[in-house]
């Protein structure tokens, strides 16, 4: 079974449709309420056991809900909007919470948050809003290496065996997905500048 994609019926265009209560949204919406719930687990209550299993279940979702969109043809609009923006909203909030606990230090932040602020002034600048943009192969890549090495990291941190071995494959899977996120990120660039140029000129010619 293919990871990226999965559940794609072959020869059937991916249609998004106006489509608001479906399984894909609600899971979505799940990975959204597990992000305060990670929070709360690590800086109030210091469970870093179940903030592992918070992370892998929001990991798990992330997964799922693209299958079963593609798998069971209930792709929509709002969800193509949404599940980046919780992927986007879990990945840094996550790593401000690592780093206030001292798991990650602030450049980890940093090296996530500068792309992300770069694009978000783009997008304002030319659309106002978002660019609704389709997700590329390697932001899916990336995602999954960064989903995939933050609970990891935070097991490394537990009194488990083999905490030296999570810590080194925690960190080659943030350092692949690092390197993903800002090669993504010059991508999303590039192609809100080509919309939103594209877009200026269509409203000028009709002006």
């Amino acid at each position: 079974m293919k990871f990226i994609g999965a559940g794609a019926r072959p020869g059937q265009p991916q249609i998004d449709h106006d489509l608001i209560f479906t399984v894909p949204n609600f899971l979505t919406v799940l990975r959204f309420m597990g992000v305060p719930l990670f929070v709360w687990l690590v800086l109030w209550q210091r469970e870093y056991g179940f903030a592992v299993l918070v992370l892998a279940i929001m990991g798990g979702t992330d997964w799922v809900d693209g299958y079963v969109a593609r798998r069971f043809n209930q792709t929509s609009k709002l969800g193509r909007i949404l599940d980046p923006v919780a992927d986007r909203l879990a990945l840094i909030t996550v790593a401000v919470t690592l780093a206030i606990a001292g798991v990650v230090d602030w450049w980890y932040l940093a090296a996530l948050v500068v792309p992300d602020v770069v694009l978000a002034t783009a997008s304002l600048f030319y659309f106002h809003s978002h660019p609704d943009l389709p997700v590329s192969r390697i932001g899916k890549i990336r995602t999954a290496f960064l989903l995939l090495g933050t609970p990891l990291l935070v097991l490394s941190k537990l009194a488990v065996p083999f905490t030296g071995v999570y810590f080194v494959i925690a960190w080659i899977c943030l350092g692949l997905g690092l390197a993903g996120h800002w090669v993504a990120a010059y991508n999303y660039f590039w192609a809100i500048l080509r919309k939103g140029k594209e877009l200026k000129a269509h409203d000028g010619g009709r002006s």
